[in-house]
């Protein structure tokens, strides 16, 4: 299954929490669902929902921390958003019971994009396993 997302910046975080849960409703199974991002300068995360100001403290910190002019080598320009995309990773895995993802209280499942705006696919993977009795 795919998640078909268009950025509009450069660097943003998404909530993608809904579009992840509308799969695993479809699926309703029990197990793990794996949210893979195939590209190289953007990255999947589970990470607090509840207050947007965590987003971009997020943004922040790596762009202080890796930023966008820099003494690259890769001539695209755009090395910061593949380190960054390294630092944050590629894939998220959630627990999911019956069709519902098992997240805690304040958490939800993101997209952030490093080198938008840009249409992107996640892919999702379910992964069955045995409810718990």
């Amino acid at each position: 299954m795919e998640i078909s997302i268009h950025t509009q910046k450069r660097s943003e975080v998404m909530d993608i929490t809904r579009n992840v849960q509308q799969a695993c409703k479809q699926w309703g199974g029990t197990g793990l669902v794996q949210v893979y991002c195939p590209h190289t300068t953007c990255s999947v995360a589970v990470n607090e929902k509840f207050d947007p100001a965590v987003r971009e403290d997020i943004l922040a910190w790596l762009e202080r921390s890796v930023p966008q002019q820099g003494p690259y080598i890769h001539e695209e320009g755009n090395s910061d958003a593949h380190i960054k995309s390294i630092l944050m990773g590629n894939q998220a895995i959630v627990p999911v019971r019956q069709g519902n993802l098992l997240l805690g209280r304040w958490q939800g499942v993101f997209f952030l994009e490093f080198d938008g705006p840009r249409a992107r696919t996640l892919w999702l993977t379910f992964i069955p396993g045995a409810e718990k009795v």
